[in-house]
């Protein structure tokens, strides 16, 4: 028996009919086509699909899409401007080569987002602590930590 969801996806309100069953990734994905939350393990252990909810980095595939009623969710696709400038996350873990294959890149970004939030200033330990739950398979840590400090230091990046 489906179920109405409301809530605000990236600034837009969205409403739809939905499986209970349906988690949080799957509607972004599937529901709305927002294919930069990515899935990678189901669960909760590798943060490839870390949004923000009302504010909060969360792991989108560990939630029930029902349990963010009336919730404001913003994904990967919510951090460039309208003009397609990046974000300046985006464009220092360009800058920084903080991406390899890049699945983990979008949930890598969105945690970085809030962990500088959250610390403006934090430590190396601390971004390094601050990423724990999101993994790169590629070992890409040490420009991952390199495009977050970066970022705090407010460098302009090389334009291409």
């Amino acid at each position: 028996m489906e179920q109405t969801l409301s809530l605000t996806v990236n600034g837009k309100a969205v409403t739809a009919k939905i499986d209970p069953r349906t988690l949080l990734v799957q509607f972004l994905r599937e529901n709305l086509r927002l294919t930069g939350t990515h899935v990678g393990c189901d669960t909760a252990q590798c943060g490839a699909c870390t949004v923000h909810m009302n504010g909060r980095a969360v792991k989108a595939c560990s939630m029930l899409a029902l349990q963010v009623q009336g919730a404001d969710i913003k994904t990967i696709e919510s951090l460039a401007g309208k003009d397609g400038e990046l974000h300046p996350m985006q464009a220092a873990f360009r800058e920084c080569h903080g991406l390899q294959c890049g699945f983990c890149t979008p949930g890598m970004v969105m945690s970085a987002v809030q962990l500088l939030a959250d610390n403006p200033r934090a430590s190396d330990a601390e971004i390094r602590e601050g990423l724990d739950g999101n993994i790169c398979r590629c070992t890409g840590y040490q420009n991952i930590v390199k495009s977050i400090q970066f970022c705090q230091s407010g460098a302009k990046p090389v334009a291409v």
